[in-house]
């Protein structure tokens, strides 16, 4: 096992990346460069030798390694080993909440725990690819705006690779996370504004050429170790699908990427094409995809006065809008919002009922998994996943522990 694990990190391997292009024109650019968006200003989206790749690599291949992200190494960016940046990412559990799929009459309900990741977050995957990148390109300053979970998931991948990183927040970033990324190495500096407005910061910045901007979707790669996502799903459910995903929704790179590895692995010939339903949830405090899912619209306007527990999908502007509205209705999908008060009441029933601890934004998608069962969006048969895209432990939580009085004699029939 050991051996095999390493060779994962280790071993070259050989690489497929055919070029870069823009998510709005096509227009190609190249792969081996620091690229940030594209002329028009849109993501660039890495595009592979499918052909070459199907040639390469087989299901068979796949399974004789350790289950860990970097496992993918064909369909990933990478072109050297040792640049190679990780800390450990193994392939995340499938998780079954039995207890409150019953309460619903529904089949399965599963959860794809991310929260299991190094830095205990999703933002590992999408971190680790980019902050490897930028060390194979020979980026030696990074800076990006965070809510959180990137933030701390950048500084500790920087740091392993020797790049000096900066990161600002809003002021009311949970404290967690903020002396998280502090303690791994990055410098951390509060900002009285919303992530837009810490990014607008990153990006006079990077204009200026005091660093790279890192920002969600303004470099190519960390969408590439997010569709990983996608390709352990396929690979975890026997090279099938789910019906149904429920996908907390903030810049939406996830989503995205997932919607990406699905084609690449029909490309392959691994799975067929058949497709989940893909719905972006949001908080009713900040749901600029709803509104524009809604009204039909290709982009979405900004939404002032962001306001949500759930940090995590505080984005009040994604950069790859149009990339989320894209997916969910290629999918059949559709976008909806919750409000605070049901997903903290989702994430009690989670932890309560079947003993998994979500984090809110996770909260947010079984409150809309029971909102779209209720309204008949989805129905009682079908096979839904929803990501738990960072560990419940990070956030507050209420304290409901009572005293006992060792001194005192203890009614042991009233506990």
């Amino acid at each position: 096992m050991t051996a095999a694990w390493n060779g994962n990190l280790s071993a070259e391997r050989e690489t497929f990346v055919a070029h870069l292009e823009c998510s709005m024109t096509g227009e190609r650019y190249e792969a081996d460069r620091l690229q940030g968006l594209s002329r028009v200003g849109r993501p660039l989206l890495v595009r592979y030798d499918l052909a070459a790749v199907r040639a390469a690599l087989s299901r068979e291949t796949l399974s004789e390694r350790s289950p860990d992200l970097w496992r993918y190494r064909e369909l990933l960016p990478v072109r050297r080993a040792a640049n190679v940046v990780s800390l450990g990412e193994a392939m995340t559990p499938i998780v079954p909440l039995p207890r409150v799929a019953k309460r619903h009459g529904s089949r399965e309900l599963l959860v794809k725990d991310e929260g299991r990741l190094p830095t205990g977050s999703f933002k590992a995957r999408g971190l680790a690819m980019a902050v490897s990148l930028a060390k194979e390109l020979g980026v030696t300053k990074i800076a990006m705006p965070t809510n959180g979970n990137a933030g701390a998931a950048l500084a500790a991948y920087a740091t392993k690779a020797g790049i000096e990183t900066i990161v600002f927040c809003p002021d009311d970033t949970p404290e967690i996370n903020v002396r998280e990324i502090a303690l791994q190495g990055a410098r951390v500096y509060r900002v009285n504004g919303l992530i837009d407005d810490c990014g607008k910061i990153v990006g006079e910045g990077a204009a200026a050429g005091h660093w790279f901007d890192m920002s969600t979707l303004k470099e190519p790669y960390r969408i590439e170790g997010k569709k990983t996502m996608g390709l352990e799903l396929a690979e975890q459910l026997g090279w099938t699908l789910p019906d149904v995903i429920f996908y907390p929704t903030g810049g939406g790179t996830g989503l995205i990427g997932m919607w990406k590895s699905f084609q690449e692995l029909e490309e392959l010939g691994f799975i067929g094409s058949e497709r989940p339903r893909m719905i972006a949830v949001q908080a009713e405090g900040c749901a600029p995809i709803v509104k524009a899912f809604n009204d039909g619209e290709e982009h979405a306007e900004r939404w002032d006065g962001a306001s949500t527990i759930a940090a995590g999908i505080r984005v009040p502007r994604a950069v790859g809008d149009f990339l989320i509205l894209r997916a969910v209705r290629e999918s059949g999908g559709f976008a909806m919002a919750v409000s605070d008060a049901e997903l903290s009441a989702a994430v009690e029933e989670a932890a309560s009922e079947d003993g998994l601890l979500l984090c809110p934004e996770t909260g947010a998608t079984l409150a809309a998994y029971e909102k779209a069962r209720a309204e008949g969006r989805v129905s009682a048969s079908e096979r839904v996943v929803l990501f738990n895209c960072a560990t419940g432990l990070k956030y507050p939580m209420q304290d409901r522990s009572k005293r006992v009085d060792r001194h005192a004699p203890v009614d042991f029939a009233a506990l």
